[in-house]
């Protein structure tokens, strides 16, 4: 069988993704998820690792010294963000040979790639510099970034002056030399997330940014992120749109957006789709969507529909809506969702099975089925994670406030699951799946218990409160119990992974505190008081039944201490208390214990009984 994409863009990875998949990540697993991203047809892929030392030999050339340059650089977890010019120098300085440990990672990942016939996306350069840049080089123009959530933005340099054309100079050429020659694509985004032009016209310092490129690659593609307000027309009408491509991340979120050739001026654009932010394990995305517009906006007079852009914020989550995305791309026609989603249940299986086509088709009608009409792209993560109150809605300040499917129609997806013949059930992801809808249908039931647990309080029922507390920290046990099953939801892991990339205890514990970190307090007290904190948030046994569980335990028992003693609860300072257990979080599992369908089936035993 042969078949030919319908676009000639097949582009994955969003720029969060090295930090919310896996910053510590070594070449086993990145050998094999570029061969799944190969299979699946994507023919464009960003290639962030090595970036720091890329960065580290550039400015030596600009009057920084290693040391300097090391403590401006920060930690792996965050680089994604740096990147961006979002922030710098968290947690700690990096070490020399982490540098080259990560710039050897980045070579050979780009070097695969091409093996693979695949482009490897680089980032460009559009004018990120250290401190006091225009001290050491005088008659530079810099502009200050401010902050973004607590951190101080990296300056920017006017890209129209000749000091940035130097330093974009030194940066393709180094890169070239680092990363096995030059690429023809390179990601870069102006004014991310709230930056600043200060004095320099938008439409200037686009045109200085593509002059350096072309200097450097003179056929290359400028890949641009389309989020928020970005691009905006000042960037595209500035630059050749030929050469040109934005990765769309909010096809499938907003209703409001219905032309984007109007909207960029007929630039070239992927439709994209960010149905994960932070990596939550939360299942769900707006398939119906993907189904609808996708096609129709492709072959639609004078379309600029050109690519695809698989853009979670982390990857390996949703193996249906991965399958589905990437699948769009490779068919004509309308997409039958109804059909798509039987044939998945029998491929993913390896047979066919009316309980497992059953459960797939209550998933496609519920957590796969929601749409963009609400102006959400990801499901609603859940309450065990949430930083304790009575009246939390949500963990992730930036995620749903509600479920937005029936949770009562997706809970029976579990029972399905257990029903289907024990000859299909031991393949890695049939008790993938089962995991996954297990722990939702338990997580969903966080958001009807703890309303039922403020009204016992503001009632002063103490009996009802403490009953009703004790079954929400039982169901966190339970959840803990399920997620311990699995190697891929073991926090223990991710902390390994990154004390592996040390060369000392100290870099060590270093390197675990920046992976760890993010998945909690994500940063500083100012970062997380301004949103961060649990934006990473994730249902994983390590995480549950440590930091989720010791924050939920302490404010049950300061509630029922001031109860019995008619007084106001006092605060507790969680950030305090976050920090604390991230810098120390006790042992953490690296191996899977217990039996995944045996604990779905206590998860389905328990959830019965508790309706």
């Amino acid at each position: 069988m042969t078949r030919r994409a319908n676009v000639p863009h097949r582009f994955a990875l969003n720029d969060t993704n090295d930090g919310y998949t896996g910053p510590y990540h070594d070449w086993t697993y990145w050998e094999r998820e570029l061969d799944v991203l190969a299979l699946h047809g994507y023919n464009e892929v960003l290639v962030q690792t090595g970036a720091d030392a890329l960065h580290h030999r550039v400015f030596q050339e600009f009057g920084y010294t290693d040391e300097e340059l090391r403590k401006w650089i920060p930690g792996p977890a965050h680089q994604p963000w740096w990147l961006l010019q979002n922030l710098s120098a968290f947690p700690d300085p990096v070490s020399q040979q982490l540098l080259d440990a990560r710039a050897a990672l980045g070579r050979r990942i780009a070097n695969r790639l091409r093996e693979l016939g695949m482009t490897p996306v680089f980032p460009g350069y559009f004018g990120t510099v250290p401190p006091g840049f225009a001290d050491r080089n005088a008659g530079a123009h810099t502009v200050p970034q401010g902050t973004w959530m607590g951190f101080a933005r990296p300056d920017w340099l006017d890209p129209r002056t000749e000091h940035f054309t130097r330093v974009a100079a030194a940066f393709y050429r180094i890169q070239d030399e680092m990363f096995g020659g030059a690429s023809t694509r390179y990601k870069m985004d102006l004014l991310h997330e709230g930056g600043s032009p200060g004095d320099v016209p938008v439409g200037d310092a686009a045109k200085g940014v593509e002059r350096a490129l072309r200097a450097a690659h003179p056929g290359a593609v400028w890949v641009i992120l389309g989020w928020q307000h970005n691009p905006p027309r000042a960037i595209v009408d500035a630059v050749d749109k030929d050469r040109m491509l934005v990765v769309d991340g909010l096809c499938d979120r907003f209703p409001k957006v219905t032309d984007r050739e109007a909207d960029w001026h007929g630039t070239p654009y992927a439709f994209g789709s960010i149905w994960n932010f932070g990596g939550h394990t939360t299942l769900g995305a707006n398939t119906p969507d993907w189904a609808s517009l996708y096609e129709r906006w492709r072959t639609r007079p004078g379309s600029t529909l050109r690519g695809v852009a698989l853009l979670p914020e982390a990857a390996d989550n949703n193996p249906a809506a991965f399958a589905l995305f990437s699948e769009l791309a490779w068919r004509e026609g309308d997409l039958d969702l109804r059909a798509w989603f039987a044939r998945w249940a029998r491929s993913r299986y390896g047979g066919r099975d009316p309980h497992a086509e059953a459960a797939w088709d209550i998933l496609r009608r519920t957590a796969y089925g929601t749409t963009r009409a609400d102006s959400w792209s990801e499901g609603a993560d859940g309450l065990f994670g949430a930083r304790p109150s009575l009246a939390a809605t949500k963990a992730a300040s930036w995620s749903p406030k509600r479920l937005r499917y029936r949770p009562e129609e997706f809970e029976p997806a579990l029972g399905e699951l257990l029903k289907v013949r024990p000859g299909l059930r031991g393949s890695s992801a049939y008790r993938r799946d089962l995991l996954d809808v297990a722990r939702q249908a338990l997580s969903n039931r966080s958001r009807v218990l703890l309303p039922q647990i403020r009204t016992a309080y503001e009632a002063k029922d103490t009996a009802r409160f403490d009953r009703l507390t004790g079954v929400w920290l039982a169901l966190m046990d339970l959840l803990e119990a399920l997620l311990a099953t699995d190697s891929r939801h073991l926090l223990g892991r991710w902390v390994a992974d990154a004390r592996a990339w040390g060369a000392s205890a100290a870099e060590r514990d270093r390197l675990a505190y920046d992976a760890l970190s993010l998945l909690t307090v994500w940063g500083t007290r100012a970062g997380a008081d301004a949103g961060l904190r649990d934006y990473a948030n994730r249902e994983w046994a390590g995480l549950v039944g440590g930091l989720y569980r010791l924050r939920w335990s302490t404010y049950f028992a300061e509630l029922r201490s001031a109860s019995r003693e008619g007084r106001t609860p006092k605060k507790t300072d969680w950030f305090a208390l976050e920090d604390r257990w991230t810098r120390n979080p006790g042992g953490l599992a690296t191996r899977p214990t217990g039996d995944t369908y045996q604990a779905a089936v206590r998860v389905h035993e328990r959830l019965t009984a508790e309706r």
